[in-house]
């Protein structure tokens, strides 16, 4: 596995992977148009959670082509990318199970956001965050499930309203899994680490 990282830390595959982070976040924002109309002011920030974790890891790549590290941006793009990465492939795939069917956007949506997961893990080697930054992430994370699932500013899937109790606790449970993740690939002592050169 060690054979992808000097692919993963060369300057052209980060600028081409700046440039897809950028397209997809603008095109998560996009999408999350209808939403951010009717979403009061206060919780603007909190809505967007897909394309808010691929700005985060924009930074984070931006800062690698730099040969820089910003680490808080570093804390909240693995744990948001891997939390929102893995949530939208399980949402898209109980709207299968709710519909018999997916369109293709479903799909594009299960495929992309699993990539999303993936890239968090893969650059964890070039992290270089510390415990406050995970806390400070945490907090984040947990306080977005509290807007999403309390105030009800979750994206929007109609088909699955019934069952919104159980994705919220679902949901919870994934950000500490995500915390945790962020942990063991970044915090823990001998994790596998790795210099931009």
């Amino acid at each position: 596995m060690k054979w992808i990282y000097p692919l993963l830390a060369n300057r052209s595959f980060l600028l081409l992977l700046l440039i897809i982070n950028i397209a997809g976040t603008v095109y998560g924002y996009v999408w999350y148009g209808w939403q951010l109309k009717e979403t009061p002011a206060i919780f603007l920030i909190f809505v967007p959670d897909s394309p808010t974790a691929s700005l985060f890891f924009v930074f984070v790549v931006a800062a690698f082509l730099l040969k820089k590290n910003w680490p808080l941006m570093e804390a909240l793009a693995i744990v948001t990318l891997f939390k929102y990465g893995i949530w939208a492939v399980v949402m898209n795939l109980l709207v299968f199970f709710a519909q018999g069917e997916l369109d293709w956007i479903g799909v594009m949506l299960i495929f992309s956001h699993f990539a999303m997961a993936v890239q968090a893990i893969l650059y964890s080697p070039f992290y270089r965050f510390k415990w406050w930054h995970l806390i400070v992430t945490a907090i984040w994370t947990l306080h977005n499930d509290v807007i999403d699932y309390v105030f009800f500013m979750l994206p929007r899937y109609h088909m699955l309203n019934e069952v919104t109790p159980e994705i919220g606790y679902f949901t919870f449970w994934l950000s500490i899994v995500s915390v945790g993740i962020g942990y063991y690939f970044v915090i823990r002592p001998n994790r596998f680490k790795l210099e931009l050169k």
